[in-house]
């Protein structure tokens, strides 16, 4: 077994498989939407399967075998990051579904709704995983790969051009503005290290005095 899966950071070896008798409890969760999607088991060779082919494969209990979420029915899961908790016991993938997650065609396997709440948090999880995984073409990895200057920059100019939509009456001009200049800061925030709740904390804490 490999000790590191450099593409996913995690330390294989570290894990303890025995104290579940040889399975891993895995929790998949909707890498954009952040919902629960499913929980299954894995063996060590799951495990690796899943971080080879970035596909969540499983252990499974009842055929005796590993088995690739969406082998069936082609919705697949494709892996976005692999953590695990403080005992090293258990797993939580983010991943992208491709569909329904449930063999009921539920959306999830405890039948609930699979629907970003907030697409702001939706729009911002995409940007920091552009940070983390650069994709060749990506205007917002290539954005962030050009540094401080550049970003703060784009901010400025899109704040100017949403200043100059306001004092005329184009609904479409002034909201796709507003749009552009809340992309550039929320790849702003990213760049420095911080998340919108981090804003709206300190709104919070400035409401409450």
């Amino acid at each position: 077994m490999p000790g590191k899966n450099i593409g996913f950071n995690l330390n294989v070896e570290a894990l303890d498989f025995e104290k579940g008798g040889g399975l891993i409890p895995a929790i998949v969760q909707d890498a954009d939407t952040r919902q629960v999607l499913m929980l299954g088991y894995m063996n060590p060779e799951a495990l690796q399967q899943t971080l080879r082919e970035e596909r969540v494969t499983f252990y499974s209990r009842s055929k005796g075998r590993l088995w690739t979420k969406g082998e069936t029915s082609g919705n697949y899961l494709q892996v976005v990051e692999v953590k695990t908790d403080c005992d090293r016991d258990a797993l939580l993938i983010r991943a992208n579904p491709s569909g329904p997650v449930c063999h009921t065609g539920s959306d999830t396997c405890f039948d609930e709704t699979n629907r970003p709440a907030d697409f702001l948090q939706v729009l911002e999880n995409i940007i920091h995983e552009r940070q983390a995984n650069p994709r060749e073409g990506s205007y917002t990895a290539r954005l962030l790969e050009r540094g401080i200057n550049k970003i703060a920059q784009k901010v400025g100019e899109e704040a100017v051009e949403l200043v100059i939509e306001a004092k005329d009456d184009d609904r479409d001009l002034f909201l796709n503005e507003a749009a552009d200049l809340m992309f550039h800061y929320l790849v702003l925030l990213a760049y420095k290290g911080y998340r919108l709740s981090h804003v709206t904390d300190v709104l919070a804490n400035r409401h409450r005095k």
